[in-house]
């Protein structure tokens, strides 16, 4: 019982001095409905489960969806469309919407994040992209008068396309014509301590050229790879590779160390004759190979030490979505509930169903989910740093860990 006692003790002081830490890492999952066949809510929940997520993101704030994952402890990013931005200017338009579409649920729905907008910067609509911030200052604005957002924090989407250089990975830069945009809303999300949303498609690099771009190399399978002349740094996938010229570029605009999380990545398994690597085969392995390496922990080659923070797209296959083959067959699993194709998901039996939704819509040490302590900062933005953020919530998983061994001890004990 001694040398038992001991260990732990031992095990108590590694979990303190910081030398063991324990980082999860989790898959997270895009919700889209823009179909007329997939099934209810409640039968998505054990669909999400079966695939080890515990995270999904909405392009709305369908109340069915949020109700239905009611207590499941599953967290969510809820969105809220391009088509609302003029509106979500005003700030009693903004409350309005938080206290419906959010305050409603919690706490029992674990809302996490409001991604206001989806890819508004790469529309070239300077309308609506002079929308984005307003909006998303009223959101968070709404969100403090509520005295919520110390829980869910206000982000938004872009494009892989915001980037006007992306290799090397090291030379990373953001379109000219977007900094002016992008400059303010990095500084909210710095100040607020919100995530920056990249969707990131390797399969759209490899269909625009084939012949030059390894499929071993996008689809995370051993390959040469490549190495960064910048850095040295070697690459052997294209998704660590853009999510790298990411962090470049916001390190460029003094931005570096800004949460970073790919909202959206996947692979489709259908596409149309001139959509090349479109197949359940490479599907299948660009999804599950993606899957084994967040479950590895690791980071990208330029920031080993950050955690990968994705949300695959797509739960279904959509086939109400406009555009080519490929966009209608990105999910992971059919209407009925049954896999796409192989990757060890057992899916559920279900006749399909008419949902009647139609929505829109297509690493940092620290993950999505924020621990924040009860202060209410009078400036309007959280005045915690993501350093401080990420010691308390290892602050809160050292104590757990702590208490879960005294209860160890205490039934070891005669």
């Amino acid at each position: 019982m001694e040398r038992f006692t001991t260990h732990l003790l031992h095990f108590i002081v590694l979990l303190f001095s910081g030398n063991l830490l324990v980082l999860v890492s989790s898959i997270g999952i895009n919700y889209g409905q823009i179909a007329n066949n997939l099934p209810s809510p409640e039968k998505v929940v054990p669909l999400v489960k079966s695939i080890g997520a515990t995270r999904v993101k909405l392009y709305d704030a369908d109340p069915d969806v949020l109700k239905a994952f009611a207590n499941t402890g599953v967290e969510f990013i809820v969105g809220l469309g391009n088509e609302y931005l003029t509106k979500m200017q005003d700030p009693t338009e903004a409350q309005s919407w938080v206290k419906s579409n959010v305050q409603a649920y919690l706490p029992a729905t674990k809302i996490t994040s409001i991604a206001v907008g989806n890819e508004v910067l790469t529309f070239n609509d300077t309308s609506l992209s002079g929308c984005l911030l307003p909006a998303m200052q009223s959101i968070h604005t709404a969100l403090i008068n509520l005295k919520l957002d110390r829980q869910v924090t206000v982000t938004t989407a872009h494009s892989l396309a915001i980037l006007e250089t992306s290799y090397p990975p090291s030379a990373g830069a953001f379109r000219e014509d977007l900094k002016g945009c992008l400059s303010p809303i990095l500084d909210f999300l710095s100040k607020t301590c919100s995530p920056f949303l990249i969707n990131a498609y390797p399969f759209f690099a490899y269909k625009a050229n084939p012949k030059q771009i390894s499929l071993d190399f996008v689809l995370f399978q051993p390959n040469d790879g490549i190495v960064d002349s910048g850095n040295n740094l070697h690459y052997d996938n294209m998704l660590f590779a853009q999510i790298d010229a990411v962090y470049a570029a916001l390190g460029s605009l003094g931005y570096k160390k800004l949460p970073v999380q790919i909202s959206e990545t996947g692979w489709p398994s259908k596409g149309d004759d001139d959509e090349v690597g479109a197949s359940p085969e490479n599907a299948k392995k660009y999804n599950g190979n993606l899957l084994k390496v967040v479950s590895q922990k690791k980071g990208t080659p330029a920031m080993p030490e950050y955690d990968l923070n994705i949300f695959v797209f797509a739960m279904f296959n959509e086939n109400l979505k406009p555009g080519p083959t490929s966009e209608r067959n990105y999910g992971l699993f059919k209407p009925d509930g049954t896999p796409a194709y192989g990757l060890g998901f057992s899916g559920i039996s279900s006749g399909g169903g008419n949902s009647g939704h139609n929505n829109s819509g297509t690493n940092t040490p620290t993950p999505p989910s924020y621990i924040l302590p009860p202060e209410n900062p009078n400036n309007g933005y959280m005045s915690i740093s993501p350093a401080e953020r990420l010691i308390w919530r290892r602050s809160i998983g050292i104590l757990s860990a702590v208490g879960l061994i005294l209860i160890l001890i205490s039934i070891s004990l005669p």
